[in-house]
């Protein structure tokens, strides 16, 4: 039986009108249509970190959180660099994946949009978290695409036809790469 593989998009940024979330929604809107994206909204509403809260029932959104990710097929990240690393609320939200299950080996990537010698930080940070949470980095799939604000359209979409293919690829990349996992026997899936 055959599902139609969803990527859930998480952006790292609360600011109105972001290039990462416009990145993001550039890419629902050049989604191949043998796939669903979902775009998450709940970041500004995750609770602060705290692991006395880590237990069930979890607060409601970190609630909504996990179950968006274990309903993905794969996930893909755009976060800015605030002061070198991963701004404060997307760290937030990646240390509410930590306790649960929902990540581990979920194939992730993240699309760098930040221009020529930035955003390093925040992709070895994520990098490195991500390591923490057991989540698959599928590393053909993150990409650097610098998106410059006067690129975008009067919606808030990259209109580059190149940037949109890459998009595209990385989305196709994730997606495969959840199906090599199905296939593969169960011994080499837990490795």
């Amino acid at each position: 039986m055959s599902t139609t593989p969803v990527i859930l998009l998480l952006s790292g940024s609360l600011r109105d009108g972001s290039t990462n979330e416009a990145v993001l929604r550039t890419a629902q809107a050049a989604a191949p249509g043998r796939l669903r994206t979902v775009l998450y909204d709940g970041l500004a509403g995750l609770p602060h970190f705290n692991p006395d809260h880590d237990t069930d029932p979890l607060p409601a959104p970190v609630a909504r959180l996990r179950e968006a990710i274990d309903a993905a097929t794969g996930i893909l990240i755009c976060a800015p660099e605030y002061a070198g690393t991963l701004p404060g609320s997307f760290k937030n939200l990646l240390d509410w994946t930590v306790g649960g299950t929902e990540i581990c080996d979920k194939p992730v990537a993240w699309i760098n949009a930040a221009g020529p010698g930035r955003g390093d930080g925040a992709a070895a940070t994520l990098r490195t978290v991500l390591g923490y949470t057991g989540a698959a980095v599928v590393e053909p799939a993150c990409a650097r695409i610098p998106v410059d604000r006067g690129a975008l359209d009067a919606d808030g979409l990259i209109t580059d036809p190149a940037v949109r293919a890459r998009l595209a690829d990385v989305l196709d990349l994730l997606a495969a790469h959840h199906a090599e996992l199905q296939e593969a026997p169960q011994e080499l899936r837990a490795t």
